[in-house]
Parts: C-alpha cells; sequence; structure tokens
C-alpha cells in the first residue's frame, strides 16, 4: 500500500484546473463511497475512484495523473448516477485522462494508444473506420496476433469494411479538432 503525505506537493493550480476543466466543484465529495461501490471497474484501479475525488481535492496532481484508473475508466457515468451531491465524476474522470495526455503521462500505454488510434481514425474521416483504427493501433503497439482468432468470424459477417466511408461535413469534424488543440495549447 502506498502511503500518499498529503500536506506535501499541494498543488492548488491543478484542483482549479480539474474544477474550471470539468465545471464541477470537486469539495462538494465528502468520501461516502457510492461512486467506489458503483464502479464496475474498481477491482481494476489501483485508486478506487473516491480516492481519486480525495487526491483532486487534495492537489496531489502527480500522483493522480499518474495512476491507472483514469485509464481503464469506461465514462460509464456509474458514479455520477450514484453520486448524492450530483457531482459529475465520470466528467472529472475524463478531464483528469485529458490532463495526464496533456502532460505525457500514460500509465496504460495500451489504452491511450488505442485512444489516440480512434481519434486519428475520426479527426481524418469524420467517423471511425473500424479496419484502418485496428491496423493503426496493431501497428503501434506490435500486438500482432492478439484476437487474431476474431478476424475469420468477423470478415464474412460482411461488419468490417475495406475501405472507409467518410461523413458529409467531416471539415465540422476537422475544426473541433483544430479548436481542441488550439485551446489546449492555451
Amino acid at each position: 500500500m502506498n502511503i500518499i503525505n498529503l500536506t506535501r506537493d499541494y498543488d492548488e493550480d491543478f484542483v482549479h484546473r480539474v474544477e474550471e476543466e470539468s465545471g464541477q466543484n470537486v469539495s462538494l465529495c465528502y468520501q461516502c463511497g457510492n461512486c467506489t461501490a458503483g464502479c464496475p471497474y474498481t477491482f481494476a484501479y489501483d485508486i478506487p475512484v473516491s480516492q481519486i475525488m480525495r487526491l483532486v481535492q487534495a492537489g496531489q496532481k502527480k500522483t493522480v495523473l499518474s495512476s491507472k484508473s483514469i485509464w481503464l475508466c469506461a465514462t460509464c457515468e456509474s458514479c455520477t448516477t450514484r453520486c448524492p451531491n450530483m457531482i459529475d465524476v465520470a466528467c472529472v474522470m475524463d478531464v483528469l485522462r485529458h490532463m495526464a495526455r496533456r502532460e505525457g503521462l500514460a500509465a496504460v500505454p495500451q489504452v491511450k494508444t488505442f485512444w489516440d488510434s480512434f481519434l486519428d481514425s475520426v479527426r481524418a474521416h469524420g467517423r471511425v473506420f473500424e479496419l484502418g483504427l485496428l491496423i493503426n493501433y496493431v501497428t503501434k503497439t506490435g500486438r500482432f496476433w492478439t484476437d487474431m482468432d476474431l478476424g475469420p468470424k468477423i470478415l464474412p459477417k460482411g461488419k468490417l469494411a475495406f475501405k472507409p466511408h467518410d461523413i458529409q461535413g467531416k471539415e465540422h469534424v476537422a475544426r473541433i479538432f483544430e479548436r481542441f488543440e488550439r485551446e489546449s495549447n492555451s
């Protein structure tokens, strides 16, 4: 068990940035534990959701942004639904993931790589091109043989297109990415 000294390394700016980007008041969290109790992925987390919230309150930027939990969160919103103070905990987790990404931190590199491959596909086509996503992910991770047995089951069903289908107005999606990158760098 890791012991975290909450009086050391307090980053007030981190707390304010999380609140600003998420639109949530993290000081409202009084550690009831409902978020952790309802989370279907708690078993896989290195730090439970309620403790992530407490660490954010305590300004423990490095510990929070280095945790595996923020990358494993499926944003299913069970935590948000169960919160008695109506904190959008899933939104806070999403903001933390974005912050970790900007800081170049990825405690679970495969998840970040998948996320990046997904976003690259949406940026290029306005929607996800599944086969391209798969090829991009496999190329970046070197996991060539993982799930190879699924190919013969999926391909005959015609569920995986061999060519991307761009959407109408994909330039609007491209502008969303551009605006996000501009705002993230400022």
